[in-house]
């Protein structure tokens, strides 16, 4: 018996040996993560400090991912410590895809708290007023935002202008309003670049009804497709009211437009960017208002806010001609006799410089 007493004694001392090394080895091991963790914590990033750095991390990344990006961009010496820290803080799910600017030789939670606050990088990207949809879907594409093919597939998308509000248009040509666009990631495609810019057409157009007080002449459609050609008409500014008018007043009279920039838009998307000619001018199409009535099929470029300002509020005249002057401005006539004569005048000027 008192062996067998002796044996389980030993068995029982042994036993809480383990126990205590066990409890040692597991504290002196949590001792050593845990300096090992809080000596990340108050390092800072490996290089010098105050550089800025812009990151990309790109949609579906997970936290790991995103920390072997900001390793790779010098911002954090260890990406499964600083990986740990993201998940331990309670941020797993806050990571978020784009391109961000960041800034180097910060503690890992300073980056983090940076990572989380930081708003995505925003590039300008500039379309001036009177460009074609192709000649934008272009831009966007020479930027890398989109392919120029899948824009001008969009700009025709039944589905995308119904979405838009704007159902019953064959295109959104003279809705992607001019403007300067701050794009980020988040508004990289083509369909999100044309959604933002008939968006901002829509705001523009809403200032100049609902603020002014003002009510279109005729739809929007018409007032667009107007604006397009007063867009392509004239550079110069005060023009734009009194051509405005004097093409109300051929509408109302009947007249014709002979406008050539509705002649030769076709033209202009299938590649031909030569002079207009005669054999345009005779051509029939559905933008030829030399030999249409009344507006053409569509609006021939985007036009700015001053063009459609322009036609809301149109300058009331006499005119029903006008012709350019060869030095950005206008010549306006009251009757063809007149017209004709500063035909003769600025087009016999022209063709003397041409001879000098």
């Amino acid at each position: 018996m008192t062996d067998d007493t002796e044996q389980l004694d030993e068995k029982r001392f042994n036993g809480k040996r383990v126990v205590l090394w066990t409890a040692l080895f597991l504290f002196l091991a949590g001792l050593m993560l845990f300096i090992w963790f809080a000596a990340y914590l108050v390092g800072k990033g490996p290089g010098p400090a105050g550089r800025k750095v812009v990151v990309t991390i790109p949609s579906g990344t997970s936290v790991r991912g995103a920390a072997k990006i900001l390793g790779e961009n010098g911002l954090i010496y260890d990406d499964i410590r600083f990986s740990l820290l993201v998940k331990l803080s309670g941020h797993a799910a806050h990571i978020r895809a784009g391109e961000f600017q960041l800034v180097t030789g910060k503690t890992p939670g300073k980056l983090l708290e940076e990572l989380l606050k930081a708003r995505q990088v925003q590039h300008p990207i500039t379309i001036r007023e009177g460009l074609r949809a192709q000649e934008i879907g272009e831009i966007f594409a020479a930027e890398g935002w989109c392919d120029s093919k899948s824009f001008m597939d969009h700009v025709t998308d039944s589905s995308l202008i119904a979405s838009l509000g704007l159902k019953g248009l064959d295109s959104l040509e003279g809705y992607l309003y001019p403007d300067t666009y701050m794009l980020t990631l988040e508004t990289k495609g083509a369909e999100k670049i044309i959604t933002m810019m008939v968006r901002r057409f829509f705001q523009v157009w809403k200032d100049l009804i609902q603020q002014e007080n003002m009510e279109a002449p005729f739809s929007r459609k018409e007032v667009v497709i107007l604006a397009s050609i007063i867009e392509m008409e004239t550079g110069d500014p005060g023009e734009r009211p009194l051509i405005a008018g004097l093409f109300l007043n051929r509408l109302k009279r009947g007249m014709r437009l002979q406008s050539d920039p509705t002649v030769i838009y076709p033209y202009r998307n299938r590649g031909y960017f030569g002079p207009i000619t005669r054999t345009h001018l005779r051509t029939s199409s559905p933008y030829n208002t030399y030999i249409l009535s009344g507006l053409p099929a569509g609006p021939i470029c985007n036009p700015g806010r001053e063009s459609l300002l322009a036609v809301l509020r149109p300058v009331e005249s006499n005119y029903l001609y006008f012709v350019s002057k060869n030095d950005g401005t206008h010549s306006f006539s009251r009757t063809l006799r007149e017209h004709n004569r500063a035909v003769q005048k600025y087009q016999r000027k022209k063709r003397n410089k041409r001879g000098k």
